[in-house]
């Protein structure tokens, strides 16, 4: 299936949306924060991110931005997981290059249907 990158600083919430998504075949892989995040993101080029917002030193929105305007990463979708439920922290987020938005506590069946649509939207043709 797909390669998923899951940058977010709880532990306990990425092993959480790791176990759904490996339970539906998917490759997962971790980063504790933005930087590390976008330093594994190019590395090892996901099939698609899974973001949190509020992490210490650069934040969900700066490493989605970084990541969807990189020449080498921009191809790879980012969909925000984030306990910001505000519209304005939506709005903001996919203006920053997200392909979507969850807001914590996401359901395992929410997740995976997020997740597919995306991969789904990002096959050519």
């Amino acid at each position: 299936m797909a390669r998923v990158l899951i940058i977010d600083d709880s532990p306990t919430e990425s092993r959480r949306l790791a176990q759904w998504l490996a339970r539906q075949g998917h490759d997962v892989f971790s980063a504790e924060n933005g930087n590390e995040g976008l330093a594994m993101a190019r590395a090892r080029m996901p099939d698609v991110v899974l973001m949190d917002v509020q992490m210490p030193g650069m934040n969900g929105f700066q490493a989605t931005r970084e990541i969807t305007r990189d020449e080498v990463t921009r191809h790879i979708p980012v969909i925000i997981v984030s306990s910001k439920r505000e519209r304005a922290d939506e709005v903001w987020g996919r203006r920053q290059g997200a392909c979507g938005y969850l807001v914590k506590p996401v359901t395992e069946q929410l997740l995976i249907d997020e997740v597919q649509r995306v991969l789904c939207a990002a096959l050519p043709g």
